[in-house]
């Protein structure tokens, strides 16, 4: 039989007489359960906080510092109530109603005297309607037929519906679900089927694979543009490809995709590659279009060394390690080691305490190194000296995880410490590892693909969709556009990229 907790609401100065009077007198049965259940909710908050790596959940201590905050990864929720205002719906369709019986101009009709005339903001109505993703309309077209001749006369089609029943907002709408929001093809098939819209999955697979060879060129110059970029971010995740051919010389047997993000003076561009390469190998093939006039680019990406790319001879590049990766070393043993981690947390919480400011601030890259040189380098050569005095000092077992979360720091501290020389460097790889949420949303829910094509069919549109996301572009709308201005796309492909294709709308437009 499942017991039924009761609700005791207790404050601290219950909890002191129940406690003061235990030592007089056994407890009673009240004031047990009164203490049973404020411990068994002391302890599910606990588990509650140990659940983040907030500084201030891994060490035991209330923090409100924005440093910790970013060094966390952490943000702070914006004020509100969390509606988003009429602004906000920028895909909805705008219509404007003019006053049913004023216009500018009219004579008052409640004193007779005035004239009314616009407000400067127009009072805003959201009206939000349920839909199926993919809907559908059927067209009957009358026929008549002539009694004496046997002609068939068929009504025309209306404007803009031609022959083809899928158009391009089917592809785009299911690659958006399929490859930005996660939905497998089978569950979209469920869906559809139960709205009365049946789109059987082998169809919608059909379809994306059509309009990926037709918007090919879009991710081709991304490819391209994204080599020239002064920063590029790369990381792996592993994945599963059923039907995988691979060379014969070649023993592994790992399938990963690789999620690279490239960054140059503020606009990012987000890459997936499918397949038995690791992400470095992968990078090393995107370098190979970079202009050889440029200066060598900043790479960020943890320790490992299959990230780091394998380049051809006078071909450099400046690494820069994750500091991320060196934190999260501490926060995995700080239940051991509390009072030493805690000082290498907050320290390195100091160091992105400062990234942010200079981010606040809207610094250039060389104002943000001066800062950094100023204020984070006095905080981390002091901690590069308190970890070599813990392992030459024997004051830390180099076995232990303590020991060997600080052997960690100490061996890569010149990629970890790049941002203290190289104007431009990132404190951390979290731009990739959230890029690489989009593949592991994939694999979670459809668990494979199922032949390398189709891999690669889904890394093009990850990359448009993401590229879209962080550059603060409509990605449906962007394939939509792309899949109807083909030919122009293969054309000029650099003027239809996620952040400038509404510019040549408009000029196409204008012709």
């Amino acid at each position: 039989m499942k017991k039924t907790r009761r609700r005791i609401d207790v404050n601290l100065e219950e909890l002191d007489r129940v406690l003061d009077g235990a030592r007089e007198a056994p407890l009673s049965e009240a004031d047990h359960d009164k203490l049973k259940d404020t411990l068994h909710a002391l302890a599910a908050l606990l588990v509650r906080e140990r659940n983040t790596e907030k500084t201030s959940a891994v060490v035991g201590e209330q923090e409100d510092s924005k440093a910790e905050a970013h060094a966390d990864g952490d943000t702070a929720s914006p004020p509100g109530h969390g509606r988003n205002g009429a602004e906000a719906f920028g895909g909805a369709r705008k219509v404007d109603i003019k006053h049913q019986k004023l216009t500018h101009g009219a004579r008052c009709p409640e004193c007779g005297q005035g004239n009314v005339y616009g407000q400067k903001e127009p009072k805003v109505l959201v009206r939000i309607v349920g839909q199926a993703p993919l809907a559908a309309t059927v067209y009957s077209l009358e026929r008549l037929r002539c009694g004496a001749c046997g002609q068939v006369f068929t009504a025309e089609e209306p404007e803009g519906v031609g022959p083809e029943k899928y158009d391009e907002t089917a592809a785009a709408m299911i690659a958006q679900l399929k490859y930005g929001a996660g939905t497998p093809f089978n569950r979209l098939e469920q869906l559809e089927s139960q709205l009365g819209i049946p789109l059987p999955a082998a169809t919608q697979w059909e379809i994306v694979e059509e309009a990926a060879q037709v918007i090919k060129p879009a991710r081709d110059e991304l490819i391209r543009q994204a080599a020239q970029g002064s920063v590029v971010h790369n990381d792996d995740t592993g994945m599963r490809v059923l039907m995988l051919q691979r060379d014969p010389k070649d023993e592994r047997t790992g399938v990963f995709t690789s999620g690279i993000v490239s960054v140059d003076q503020g606009r990012k561009i987000a890459l997936y590659f499918t397949g038995g390469r690791h992400a470095g190998e992968n990078l090393a093939e995107v370098l190979k279009q970079r202009s050889a006039e440029l200066p060598s680019p900043i790479q960020m990406c943890d320790a490992l060394s299959r990230n780091v790319p394998k380049l051809p001879a006078g071909v450099e590049i400046l690494l820069a390690n994750c500091l991320a990766h060196g934190r999260r070393q501490f926060v995995d043993v700080a239940e051991n080691f509390p009072h030493e981690c805690r000082y290498v947390l907050e320290m390195l919480g100091q160091v992105y305490g400062h990234d942010a400011e200079a981010r606040e601030q809207g610094l250039t890259p060389d104002e943000r190194l001066r800062l950094h040189q100023q204020r984070s380098r006095p905080v981390m050569d002091k901690l590069h000296a308190w970890l070599e005095a813990q392992l030459s000092e024997r004051r830390t077992e180099p076995n232990s995880g303590l020991g060997q979360a600080i052997g960690y720091l100490l061996r890569h501290w010149q990629p970890l410490t790049l941002f203290l020389r190289k104007a431009g460097a990132p404190l951390d790889n979290n731009v990739a590892e959230r890029a690489l949420k989009r593949a592991v949303l994939h694999r979670k829910n459809a668990l494979f693909y199922r032949t390398l094509h189709g891999a690669q069919v889904g890394d093009l549109f990850m990359s448009l969709i993401h590229t879209c996301q962080l550059c603060g572009a409509n990605s449906f709308d962007y394939l939509v556009e792309l899949q109807r201005h083909a030919r122009e796309l293969a054309a000029c492909p650099a003027d239809w990229m996620p952040w400038n294709y509404r510019e040549t709308l408009a000029r196409t437009a204008e012709l």
